[in-house]
């Protein structure tokens, strides 16, 4: 049942990682860069605005819409800068974390497979050195046998739980640290590149 709970939240976060966070960073990078350094800002938030489902997109689209608005508004130096800059960090502050996000949740699965796989042994051995007490003769052998048979099989079931919710946390952290690592790279060159198109 807990491997069971473990497989469905790992088809959750499958979709969420793998599925809507599907995109080249980098090619989505070069793009918005071309058409920001073209001053098309309506057109880098046209295509910002088609990947707002993905991390990077609302990211993306959050930052180069203050940057329109400051560009509209007249504001240069220092000033202009660090709004595009909060907009960015503020994005980021927004959306990160569900990245990898409650993903500990495999971890606390695994450990409760593998208890349950230690816990449940005990029942079965106290039940059958119960029974040698009442039993006799093939009777009180069948009985021990079951219960010996019970705690190996509740320990390896135990450990087929847990290994597998192990691995699958281990494979989704892995995606959620890639997004993290292209988001971080490529919103930092954004925020330069547009920083230095900024006058004053």
């Amino acid at each position: 049942m807990v491997l069971v709970i473990g497989l469905v939240y790992a088809v959750i976060r499958y979709i969420q990682l793998y599925v809507r966070e599907k995109m080249d960073a980098e090619k989505f990078f070069v793009k918005l860069k071309n058409y920001v350094k073209n001053n098309q800002i309506d057109e880098a938030i046209t295509v910002t605005n088609e990947f707002r489902g993905t991390t990077m997109g609302f990211i993306f689209w959050s930052g180069l819409k203050v940057y329109k608005d400051i560009t509209k508004a007249g504001k240069t130096g220092e000033e202009a800068r660090i709004a595009v800059q909060n907009a960015f960090d503020e994005a980021v502050l927004q959306t990160v974390h569900k990245l990898d996000g409650n993903l500990f949740w495999f971890d606390t699965l695994a450990q409760i497979s593998t208890y349950l796989g230690l816990l449940v042994p005990f029942f079965g051995l106290i039940q059958a050195f119960d029974s040698l007490g009442s039993l006799t003769g093939a009777a009180a052998n069948q009985a021990l046998t079951n219960g010996i048979y019970m705690a190996i099989g509740t320990t390896a079931l135990g450990l087929i739980g847990a290994i597998p919710l192990t691995l699958i946390k281990g494979g989704l952290f892995s995606r959620a640290q890639t997004l993290i690592s292209n988001i971080d790279e490529y919103s930092v060159k954004l925020v330069n590149y547009i920083n230095n198109l900024i006058k004053g």
